[in-house]
This record gives structure tokens, C-alpha cells and sequence, in this order.
């Protein structure tokens, strides 16, 4: 039976790794608005909330959980939500900037990206596992490697072929290659160029087929794959868990509190704490998103993420 593994709390030792990690070289449709009709009050205007995430797993999966998310979340806040999906990480980031997506799904380093570049954007809700997320070293067995128990055995990866998910992936490429780095081992410690996957989902196919002997990716998306049998275990096995990290969360941009008032925030963060696995729709939507519940968040929560992200090249 496939083990899970569970990291111990990362938190503040960040800090201690940093060192190795500056060392590398690394390398419009905005919110609508429906016009009233002639004669009647402008004040029965509506307009949409509009919804994003980052694409890091299968594009059909992504649009029924979200659309599923907006219409809850259209009958909890009394307005229109629409779900937009993007085609990358990158464009997550620029629709928010723009503002033509105004609630977004990040995970830890396109969270900092985006409000970096947004003034006051705020984080305003997580999973709680959210709180002691970790990554996952994934090996296809053929590639002869065996558990590693802690992060200075990721050495050994070193001459195998290796893929990362998303190049601005929390989980699929920013703390993998952080801890690689304290490890010792550097991108050019591997047999030929580490590849990009683009997902979870792909990371897991490819180390599966193959392709590449060891991928990483996010522990949520591993186990919810394995728990569903959609993956040969034969083929491809857990290797490692690394320790624990903050990571996804909802950004709301602040041009929502210009739209629907200086509360919404609150009211979408009470609609989120309100999912409750016990009713069956509350629960689907759960689900889908691998979660308990939702709790709050704040943006300082993810400050070690940043450190690391500027750290490696990707904030700067």
C-alpha cells in the first residue's frame, strides 16, 4: 500500500537555507457591468465578481470546481460570480494587475507576485492545510531510487533526469528547488535540462511514462490522484515529503471593495468559513478542493516564500 508521508513544520527555518539558495543563478475582459434598463434606477446596476485561479491541474477539472465555487459563492454574496480561466501562471498574475480578475486562487509565490504589483491586495483565506503544505519527490521505478528520509538525501538525485510542474509554481518548482539547493544539489546536477510538466497532473504522467525519472509536485494533487487510483503505482512511486510550508490562498483585489463596499472582503471570507463538509453540495465543493475547510489568512504569513522567491530569481 502507497504510504503518505507527513512533513514536520518548515516555518522560520526558511531563514537558515537562504544562503544556499541566493547562490544560484537562475537562471481583457475586465469586471462587467450590466447596464440598468431605461427608467429604472442606476443603483439596480449589477456587476461581477470576478473569479481566477492559477491553472495547476487538468482544465476540466479546474472549470466544474470553480464553477461549482461560483455559483455558491453568487448566492452567499447576492452578486454575479464569474469564473475566467487563464492558460498559465503568468497570466493569473497579469489578470490580476489589470484587474480583470478581482478573486484569485494563488499558490504562496504568485500570491507575493501578484500583490507586489497590486497596493493593497490582500491574502484573506486558506485551506488549513494550506498552513503545513509540502511537496513531493515523485520517482518512476524504474530510475532504482529508493524513500529518502531527509532532505540532504535529495543528493542522490543528482545525474537523474528531473522535472519540475509550472515554472512559477510554489510546490511544483519554488520549495522543491529550494531544499534541492540545500541539498547541494544545483539544475545543472542533473542528467540533461530539467524539464517543466506545465501541472501537477502532467508532472505526475510524465515521471510515470518515463519521460523523466523524478518529477516534484504538490503533495495535495499526489494524494488525491492516489486516493482516487489514478495512478500506476507500479510505474511511479513517492519518494520523499519535504518539510512544511504556507501556501495557496485567496487574493482579493482591491477594486472589489470600489464595486460591492469596504465589507466585502469580510463577507467573502465568511462565505468561504461557511462550507461545511457535513452538507453534501458544501462538501463537493470541498472536495475538489482537497479541503477541510477554509480558515483566514494574512499577507506576512507568506514573507519566508518571498525571501525565497527573490532568493532563486523569481521575485525581484
Amino acid at each position: 500500500m502507497q504510504r503518505k508521508f507527513s512533513g514536520k513544520y518548515w516555518g522560520r527555518a526558511v531563514g537558515t537555507m537562504l544562503a544556499g539558495a541566493a547562490s544560484l543563478a537562475m537562471v481583457s475582459c475586465g469586471p462587467s457591468d450590466t447596464s440598468a434598463p431605461a427608467g429604472s434606477d442606476a443603483s439596480a446596476t449589477e456587476e461581477t465578481l470576478t473569479l481566477g485561479a492559477i491553472p495547476d491541474e487538468d482544465p476540466e477539472r479546474l472549470q466544474r470546481q470553480y464553477q461549482l465555487l461560483s455559483d455558491y459563492l453568487s448566492a452567499e454574496l447576492g452578486v454575479p460570480v464569474e469564473y475566467k480561466p487563464v492558460t498559465d501562471y503568468a497570466a493569473a498574475v497579469t489578470g490580476f494587475k489589470t484587474g480583470d480578475l478581482e478573486l484569485v486562487w494563488f499558490g504562496a509565490l504568485t500570491g507575493v507576485q501578484a500583490r507586489l504589483q497590486v497596493p493593497d491586495a490582500e491574502a484573506i483565506a486558506q485551506r488549513l492545510i494550506d498552513t503545513e503544505f509540502t511537496s513531493v519527490f515523485i520517482a518512476n521505478t524504474g530510475a532504482g531510487l529508493s524513500e529518502l528520509s531527509s532532505v540532504e538525501e535529495l543528493a542522490t538525485l543528482k545525474g537523474k533526469t528531473f522535472t519540475f510542474g509550472s515554472e512559477s509554481s510554489t510546490s511544483g518548482r519554488l520549495m522543491p528547488q529550494a531544499f534541492l539547493e540545500k541539498a547541494g544539489v544545483s539544475l545543472e546536477d542533473f542528467k540533461g535540462e530539467a524539464g517543466f510538466a506545465g501541472d501537477h497532473d502532467k508532472t505526475i504522467k510524465v515521471v510515470e511514462a518515463g519521460s523523466y525519472e523524478v518529477g516534484a509536485l504538490s503533495s495535495s494533487t499526489w494524494n488525491k490522484r492516489t486516493e482516487a487510483n489514478e495512478v500506476d503505482l507500479d510505474q511511479v512511486q513517492l519518494i520523499f515529503e519535504t518539510p512544511a510550508y504556507f501556501n495557496y490562498h485567496w487574493v482579493l483585489n482591491p477594486v472589489l471593495k470600489e464595486q460591492f463596499g469596504d465589507d466585502i472582503g469580510d463577507r467573502i471570507l465568511a462565505a468561504f468559513e461557511k462550507l461545511d463538509p457535513s452538507n453534501p453540495d458544501h462538501k463537493e465543493i470541498l472536495d475538489l478542493f482537497g479541503a477541510e475547510r477554509f480558515i483566514p489568512t494574512a499577507n506576512e504569513n507568506y514573507n519566508d516564500v518571498e525571501s525565497v522567491g527573490r532568493a532563486i530569481g523569481k521575485i525581484r
